[in-house]
């Protein structure tokens, strides 16, 4: 399985959080990411998103998300998980939030529960692989919007 665990693009502050909208900067962010990451994908992917405006905003760069209300801001790295299906075959991009994903990325790489941070409109694509009869967890690529 792939999974890319996608931070939604830099958001406006001041509203109730589920209603922040993606700022000019982050509708950039956010389609520049999409655009690398359309070059990649393969066609039958899934795409899943946080209800929260920002992160349907995010995703909606890539293409027609499916909205998961498991994957909103607060999301534990279990419901993430499960919300994907890893490690089950396929392809999944899930757009949500930090430190939800953060924490999500540690624990696939390196088995911890630890908080790492995944920057505003970044993301890491994760692969999960067995090799000899043992289950191995790949980093594939991460991205910056910052380095388009």
């Amino acid at each position: 399985m792939d999974l890319i665990l996608w931070r939604h693009a830099d958001a406006e502050d001041g509203k109730p959080d589920l209603a922040r909208e993606l700022t000019d900067k982050g509708r950039k962010q956010a389609a520049r990411v999409a655009k690398w990451l359309a070059e990649r994908l393969p066609k039958d992917y899934r795409l899943l998103s946080s209800p929260a405006a920002r992160a349907l905003q995010t995703a909606k760069a890539l293409g027609a998300p499916q909205v998961v209300e498991a994957l909103a801001p607060g999301a534990t790295s279990k419901a993430l998980l499960k919300a994907a299906q890893w490690p089950d075959d396929g392809t999944v991009v899930l757009v949500g939030h930090q430190p939800d994903l953060g924490r999500a990325c540690a624990y696939l790489v390196s088995g911890a529960n630890i908080e790492w941070s995944i920057k505003k409109g970044g993301l890491w694509w994760i692969a999960s692989r067995t090799r000899e009869e043992e289950t191995q967890v790949v980093v594939r690529a991460v991205v910056s919007p910052d380095l388009f």
